[in-house]
């Protein structure tokens, strides 16, 4: 068999593999949700920072009923559900106001965290406000504290998580590429997009693995979302946002429901 042929092969069986165990997972989730209750945690990508609809409850948090932890919630009426994931939340964040909510009985817990702590926002500024190399000197500096200090901290976050809610599934999820490449898009150059989604994929690996190490499950968002990232006519992403800058490079209510919540139903 041809090489080509044999990883396509390979790909085709683990693929097939991994759909039978995230059904599986699927089911084993929402029952333990049934009965133990739902806890979000998280920053804005869980919150729903860019899907509008906020909880007025929520404050700065700034909750979305669109937010997909709010939608899984609607659709599978857990025991109980807490919604704590909060708009600019680092890792210390969750570890300091969001886990009251777990306990021994806790069945489902989801969580996207580690793209404020490795300096999103000011990766985007300088990526918007300087040039290709002030941009790629900025992810180089974002990549150093991903390798060295970012597994530490999410250690104690999952850590923590487990220790809380022993019994719960933990699902934890990553972060999209922003930019399709090699279409014709107003805004930062190609080099600066493809560096950017780089860095999205440096991210969610780092996070895919301290997940893996406490036999967590990680939900991978790249897939879904593509073909509506930006610069692709079809976005499920907010640009640049002059207008309410907070929105800027997070998911639409369409990214929320299109991109997240399916992944999480997948694996929950």
């Amino acid at each position: 068999m041809r090489r080509s042929r044999l990883v396509v092969f390979v790909s085709s069986v683990l693929l097939a593999l991994g759909a039978a165990l995230t059904g599986a997972g699927s089911a084993q989730g929402s029952q333990l949700a049934a009965t133990g209750g739902y806890v979000a945690l998280g920053d804005s990508y869980s919150s729903g920072v860019g899907a509008g609809s906020y909880l007025s409850s929520s404050g700065a948090c700034k909750r979305s009923t669109k937010a997909y932890p709010y939608l899984w919630n609607a659709a599978h009426a857990p025991a109980s559900f807490t919604f704590a994931a909060c708009s600019g939340a680092r890792t210390g964040d969750v570890l300091a106001s969001q886990l009251g909510g777990l306990n021994s009985s806790t069945g489902l817990v989801s969580i996207t965290v580690g793209g404020n702590d490795a300096g999103f926002a000011d990766v985007m500024t300088t990526c918007v406000t300087s040039s290709d190399s002030g941009c790629l000197s900025r992810i180089d500096i974002a990549r150093a504290y991903v390798d060295s200090t970012l597994p530490g901290k999410l250690d104690g976050v999952y850590s923590a998580i487990r220790s809380k809610a022993p019994g719960a599934r933990v699902v934890v999820i990553g972060y999209p590429r922003f930019y399709r490449l090699g279409a014709l898009c107003l805004g930062l150059s190609e080099t600066k997009r493809s560096a950017i989604n780089g860095a999205a994929d440096y991210l969610d690996a780092a996070v895919a693995r301290r997940a893996a190490a406490h036999g967590f499950v990680f939900g991978d968002v790249r897939a879904p979302f593509g073909g509506h990232e930006i610069c692709s006519g079809s976005s499920w992403l907010h640009s640049l946002n002059l207008l309410n800058i907070g929105e800027s490079y997070h998911p639409t209510a369409s990214g929320q429901s299109g991109g997240y919540l399916p992944v999480l139903d997948s694996v929950a």
